[in-house]
């Protein structure tokens, strides 16, 4: 390397040196430490005013509480609720191994912080900051704070207040008034505001009366109260919160506040099952549960409706809502004896009925008392609908233009083979339902299967359809997804979940012409104090979800039901009605769903086990009548209940507007196959516009059934529990698996893959054990 370039490095490094120089003397450790402090000195400024600005307000807790206001349709005021579930009790009056529960749980250096946890306010602020929401890092100073003097907002400004007034409250009170105030203010769900309410909801006892377990529970509840709810958790919330039970009491060893042979003889004490809040007693607190559930979807939160204020008003009508709570009293109550009827104190009744024009849910019957029986029977959802589920299969085959397994349409007058056992065609998944106490019938038209509810032919009809193409009606019509929708064959037969309120939504799609209106149960919610004033309804969908002509259609068929079929006991002369009957597995529920041209009601019995934790038992034997079914007491109920709600009877009609295609004809004279496989009629079912007609073939030389009459009876027929209904609407099966077969089960015998075998239900409405 030359000269020259010696010195040119030397420059280039002297100006690199330099400008680092520069930089240096910039950031020098002195000027950022000073800085570092200066900030310091800012907060701490900005600090002591805050303390000095902040006053302790005055508490507000019982200042802003007010009554909520529930009202029929009329105006009329159906209840008062709101008042807040709370009984303030002493330090004294709670278990110290309890109030050490909830130290371990929320806060283990409360006893040493002086109010505030700097760390977790900061995370809390920088959370709110930045959209994340709300963390936990509170103390129990903090939340008491919280809950007494201010409000649940989160905000900056507000989690500064919290900040100031907890140092100051931690000064000035002592930590066993703070611990106490905390516990009694505290939302634990269930309606319940502090730890004595919450002893009562969870455990039915005193607070005093509370064990270390049941401390633990309730102070692990905290965390999330709708969530960890035991009644009413999912199998994932369950475990979550047995975490958190353990991680209190384990906490509480690392307190030297438990001992660990003591903790390890621990069992979790599972709390008792939810009762309805004092003045909820009949059918109201189901109706108000409703509604405020509804209210929850468009933003109303829970601690909302306890702040009270609220004026809301419900679509149920006063009128009709009285004309079904004396039905269920006169065709059902009147006939059980709960105290000495095994069978009868089982009995769960649940309906809804909806205007099929509006969505307005008119009338609602959840149970014997909502202070008896915390949940409705008209929206729960875990009972199958069984056969009222057929006429969606049919709906889908009219709106397809679906075809046979011999490639003819499917319409009414199509001929299915309707023996009993006979393996669906055309199915991967292998499937062999038993029909009612195991009859075959032949060849029978559709119109006909669906008055005698004939499981072969709705099970091989789904398979004509295509499985998906149904699920997907069924979704358009106003079911919803909630488990057991499987498409496989036995979804012809209801297996799935289903709710009053989702049939009766989609009878009223039927009834409303092929037109969608979603269930409403809330007319109005106004709020004097809330921003705006009232909650905005959506308004009722209205969408063509089938068309008219199939809407009409199977409307038509299901007259043939009411009028002749399994569904006469729901017939008056007095009203024009449509329906179906459906009775699930091992006689569990029984339904009968059906419309006027006013009302889509929806009526169910479900068999729920006395027994802690509940589940599902037979109803058979219900008022000493052997076995329930859809067209026995649900169908007097409906029955009863539309003579009532119409005001005596309707002249309406249903103005149907058929197409000729799917109209009813007597199918062609024809001897059927010796060996009862699917027979095919000598012609195609005519296409050609003719009159509905519900005369029945002329017998044939091997004597098919005939198809009953579709005229109405010249007299009402008594509204009153008499002999079993119809033929149509009993045994399905049990015994067999998908795609295999086995022995039957339940004094029957197996039916194939699938299930096969019989049961004892009715309709032939199972749903088959799972491999």
């Amino acid at each position: 390397m030359g000269r020259a370039e010696a010195r040119q490095n030397r420059k280039r490094g002297a100006r690199r040196a330099k400008k680092a120089g520069g930089i240096r003397r910039f950031f020098t450790w002195k000027k950022m430490l000073g800085t570092f402090f200066g900030l310091c000195l800012l907060l701490m400024g900005v600090f002591v005013a805050l303390y000095i600005w902040v006053p302790v307000p005055a508490a507000n807790a019982e200042a802003k509480l007010q009554s909520n206001v529930y009202k029929y349709s009329n105006g009329k005021i159906m209840a008062r609720s709101g008042k807040l579930n709370r009984e303030i009790v002493p330090l004294t009056n709670i278990p110290k191994d309890v109030q050490t529960a909830f130290v371990a749980a929320e806060n283990q250096n409360f006893y040493k912080d002086s109010g505030v946890d700097f760390k977790g306010t900061a995370r809390g602020l920088l959370n709110t900051v930045t959209g994340k929401g709300k963390q936990g890092g509170s103390t129990i100073t903090q939340q008491y704070v919280k809950n007494y003097y201010l409000t649940q907002d989160q905000t900056v400004s507000r989690k500064l207040r919290e900040l100031v007034i907890s140092i100051k409250v931690d000064r000035k009170q002592t930590k066993s008034e703070i611990l106490a105030g905390y516990l009694n203010t505290s939302y634990f769900g269930r309606g319940a505001y502090g730890i004595q309410a919450a002893a009562q909801a969870y455990y039915g006892v005193d607070a005093e009366k509370l064990t270390v377990e049941q401390g633990a529970y309730l102070a692990a509840l905290l965390q999330a109260p709708s969530q960890y709810d035991w009644a009413a958790a999912s199998p994932t919330s369950k475990k979550l919160v047995k975490e958190r039970w353990n991680y209190v009491l384990d906490n509480m060893i690392e307190m030297n506040a438990l001992d660990q042979a003591r903790r390890d003889a621990m069992k979790f004490d599972i709390p008792q099952d939810p009762k309805g809040a004092a003045g909820m007693e009949g059918q109201t607190g189901y109706m108000v549960e409703a509604a405020k559930r509804e209210l929850k979807k468009q933003g109303v939160s829970e601690a909302d409706f306890d702040a009270g204020g609220w004026t809301i008003t419900l679509n149920i009508d006063e009128k009709r809502q009285n004309a079904l709570e004396r039905a269920v009293e006169r065709q059902l109550e009147s006939k059980l004896d709960r105290k000495k009827n095994k069978v009868d104190a089982t009995l769960q009744a649940g309906a809804t009925s909806v205007d099929p024009k509006t969505g307005k849910v008119v009338a609602m019957y959840g149970g014997v008392d909502a202070t008896q029986h915390y949940f409705s029977n008209a929206t729960r959802s875990d009972y199958q609908p069984a056969s009222t589920f057929k006429p969606v299969v049919l709906a889908a085959a009219l709106e397809s233009n679906s075809k046979t397994q011999d490639d003819e349409p499917i319409t009414p007058s199509t001929i299915y083979d309707g023996t009993s056992k006979r393996p669906v065609k055309g199915s991967a998944t292998p499937f062999a339902p038993q029909n009612d106490l195991g009859k075959s019938y032949g060849p029978i038209t559709v119109q006909q299967a669906m008055n005698k509810s004939v499981n072969s032919v709705f099970a091989q009809m789904l398979v004509d359809v295509g499985a998906p193409r149904v699920k997907e009606t069924a979704l358009d019509m106003g079911m919803e997804d909630k488990g057991g929708f499987d498409e496989r064959p036995a979804m012809s037969l209801g297996v799935m979940g289903a709710s009053t309120m989702d049939m009766a939504s989609v009878y009223a799609t039927l009834d409303n012409h092929g037109k969608k209106v979603t269930p409403t149960i809330v007319k109005s919610a106004e709020h004097k104090d809330r921003p705006g004033g009232r909650v905005e309804m959506p308004e009722p969908t209205a969408e063509q979800v089938i068309d008219r002509s199939t809407a009409d259609s199977v409307t038509k068929v299901l007259t043939g039901v009411v009028n002749s079929g399994t569904g006469i006991r729901a017939s008056s002369p007095n009203y024009n009605a449509a329906g179906k009957t459906g009775t699930s597995e091992k006689n569990r529920s029984a339904w009968f769903v059906g419309y006027t041209p006013e009302l889509s009601t929806a009526v169910a019995l479900f068999g729920e086990s006395t027994k802690p934790g509940g589940g599902q038992v037979s109803l058979t034997g219900t008022a000493n009548a052997g076995r329930a079914s859809g067209g026995g007491f649900p169908a007097s109920i409906w029955a009863d209940y539309t003579l009532g709600a119409l005001g005596g009877g309707s002249d309406a009609d249903f103005d149907l507007e058929i197409d000729p295609d799917d109209a009813y004809v007597p199918p062609p004279t024809k001897t059927p196959d010796p060996t009862n496989t699917p027979s095919k009629p000598s012609t195609t079912p005519s296409r050609t516009p003719t009159t509905p007609s519900t005369t029945p073939p002329t017998t044939p030389s091997t004597t098919p059934p005939t198809s009953p009459s579709t005229t109405p009876p010249t007299s009402p027929p008594p509204i009153t529990i008499g002999p079993p209904d119809p033929g149509g609407d009993t045994a399905g099966s049990d015994g067999g698996a998908d795609g295999g077969s086995g022995g039957g089960s339940d004094g029957g015998t197996d039916g194939g893959a699938d299930g096969g075998g019989t049961d004892g239900g009715s309709d032939g409405d199972f749903r088959p054990p799972r491999p």
